[in-house]
């Protein structure tokens, strides 16, 4: 019978991990074919493909982001062909099994929890025309219209598990697409938001297996290596040994990304990592979720937010790793309030990403449980999102949403560093108000049902910032004007801004400058530029202050004052020169 396993992912950058398991642990008996869609594809487009492969028996991997468009996929497919065995399986579906099967008749089984000695077996009881029933760990509806659950069978021994990664078929993909890894199943932790709690104790993979795995990833071209352990830094000794291996194997462009636990992290982990590991090899991504410490009771999370703090400021001060925070609004007993609060805590650090989550009540966790104790309104269907609880409204939470919009926008993207530093620490309360402030003004405006370009991000910013009236507008417009030049690969053709120097003064000033290189530094002089380079690569803006010296120490200092910006393109970095405005005028004068 033929078998295909299907997924649709998130994004085409995704892989399925847990098919490719399935597919690995049922050969050589059983030859599956694999499918990848995403959810955005057409379902028709889905639906074709599916049936022109005249599949027999087809697998489906369920997660609450691709349950729907999973669904809708399926009932097609039976409607063309009552007689298409179609298997469900992932976390999703592992949970209120009869719910399941009662909404979805399309489905013929349900393949529970671990499933790779679950499908090989529910193949070859097809495949011989043999009863389901002794098929371990899955559900169905019998013969006689009966719910049938057969009761799981026991956990594999991860060691002697098959690599997923040597498909032919998945090399040409391998530099374009971010591929999922797992060394360990299970996690130490309780919290119960996660599907990750239920699981009690943590397997580890074979480590010389999991190595070979690697070398063979990188050696056919593997950019993006993402582990989904849930907790990565549990055995220090094994996060030290697969550090080391993944600095002594690198290739240059390489990322590896971990799911690490911050406040376990020792810091003698930390120093290695500092001093040994190449720049961008590593990121991390840390849940935080909250630093309310009854909210972390309330949901059986254990965290010590000081040494969480001291973890993200040693791995920060080693300037090598990139750190992703998580947040989740919405947890028991924490108000809007007390999110205002975790939010400062948490930005405070200085994240290069802070991704600000909204609590789902998934299947089968306890929170999901024990909803009705906290209040909570909460999506049908998934992603299961809460609406509202006992201490937070709809309404804040709108509001909380429009601070993620905005965070992700202009924080997350670092299309303007200097202007948000500057904003949070001088201009508003906390940065959690600025956020909010200009969240609430972008929605007011109907920005978010618009696109955007990057000249619009300023735009916005810099009308939200007029209609606050601050005091420090000037000083926030050069920072934003500054931020603009810096991140542009090439000298910008035109500028968001209206008010800058007017075009005779900038052609007077690069002309200058390419006569008396040394009125800006001895290194610029040493480029040799002419005016024909200057004219072509270079961007020259003046600043209300001195932004050398700002650079340099942080103080404003009221010297008004000219940033030069040469760009090079791809060949060579960009170049920042300064000089001040009152030396370069002098000079022009007397040039009169």
């Amino acid at each position: 019978m033929k078998t295909v396993l299907a997924s649709l992912n998130a994004k085409y950058i995704h892989t399925n991990l847990a098919i490719r398991y399935l597919k690995a642990y049922a050969a050589p008996e059983f030859d599956v074919e694999l499918a990848e869609y995403t959810i955005k594809d057409p379902e028709m487009n889905i639906v074709t493909d599916l049936f022109n492969r005249k599949p027999d028996i087809i697998g489906f991997s369920c997660y609450i982001w691709n349950i729907e468009e999973t669904i809708r996929v399926v009932k097609m497919l039976k409607k063309i062909n009552p007689n298409l065995f179609i298997v469900f399986g992932g976390p999703e579906v592992t949970y209120d099994v009869p719910e399941w099967l009662e909404r979805l008749p399309e489905i013929d089984v349900i393949a529970l929890g671990e499933g790779e000695e679950t499908f090989k077996q529910l193949l070859a009881s097809l495949n011989d025309g043999r009863s389901l029933d002794s098929v371990g760990g899955i559900a169905y509806i019998n013969d006689d219209g009966m719910l049938k659950v057969n009761p799981q069978p026991n956990k594999l021994d991860l060691r002697g598990l098959p690599s997923p990664f040597r498909f032919k078929e998945d090399i040409p993909h391998l530099s374009k697409r971010v591929t999922y890894i797992e060394t360990s199943r299970g996690c130490p932790f309780s919290c119960q938001f996660c599907l990750s709690s239920i699981e009690v104790g943590v397997r580890y993979f074979d480590r010389k297996k999991i190595k070979d795995d690697i070398r063979y990833l990188l050696e056919n071209g593997a950019k993006t290596i993402k582990f989904v352990d849930r907790t990565f830094n549990i055995s220090r000794s094994y996060a030290m040994e697969m550090f080391q291996f993944l600095i002594d194997e690198h290739r240059p462009g390489t990322v590896f990304q971990f799911e690490i636990t911050g406040d376990i992290m020792r810091p003698e982990v930390i120093d290695f990592l500092n001093k040994e590991a190449p720049p961008g090899l590593f990121r991390f991504e840390i849940g935080v979720q909250s630093t309310n410490d009854q909210t972390n009771e309330l949901v059986k999370r254990r965290q010590n937010f000081e040494k969480l703090t001291r973890t993200v400021t040693m791995v920060k001060q080693g300037g090598k790793i990139d750190q992703h925070l998580d947040l989740i609004a919405g947890l028991p007993e924490e108000n809007y309030d007390s999110f205002r609060n975790t939010f400062n805590d948490v930005f405070a650090l200085r994240p290069e990403e802070l991704q600000l989550g909204f609590l789902k009540l998934l299947r089968g966790t306890g929170l999901r449980i024990d909803a009705k104790k906290y209040g909570y309104v909460y999506m049908d269907h998934a992603p299961y999102e809460m609406l509202c609880n006992n201490v937070l409204s709809f309404d804040e939470i709108i509001k909380i949403k429009q601070v993620e919009d905005v965070l992700e926008k202009y924080w997350n993207a670092h299309r303007m560093d200097y202007t948000i530093e500057f904003l949070v620490q001088y201009v508003f309360e906390t940065p959690f108000d600025f956020f909010k402030a200009f969240g609430s003004f972008w929605e007011k405006q109907g920005w978010s049902r618009i696109g955007h370009q990057l000249d619009d991000l300023f735009k916005r910013l810099n009308e939200f910032l007029i209609h606050e009236n601050i005091e420090q507008l000037a000083i926030v417009q050069a920072f934003m004007k500054w931020d603009y030049l810096i991140n542009q690969r090439y000298k910008p053709r035109h500028s968001w801004w209206i008010d800058g120097i007017c075009k005779e003064e900038k052609q007077k000033v690069l002309h200058y400058i390419s006569v008396n290189p040394h009125v800006v530094s001895g290194e610029f002089t040493e480029l040799n530029l002419t005016d024909k380079d200057l004219f072509k690569h270079a961007a020259v803006e003046q600043f209300p202050f001195s932004m050398e010296k700002y650079l340099t120490n942080g103080e404003i200092l009221a010297e008004p004052e000219y940033g030069l910006i040469i760009y090079y393109g791809d060949t060579m970095e960009k170049r920042t020169f300064f000089f001040s405005k009152s030396q370069l005028e002098a000079v022009l004068t007397a040039r009169k």
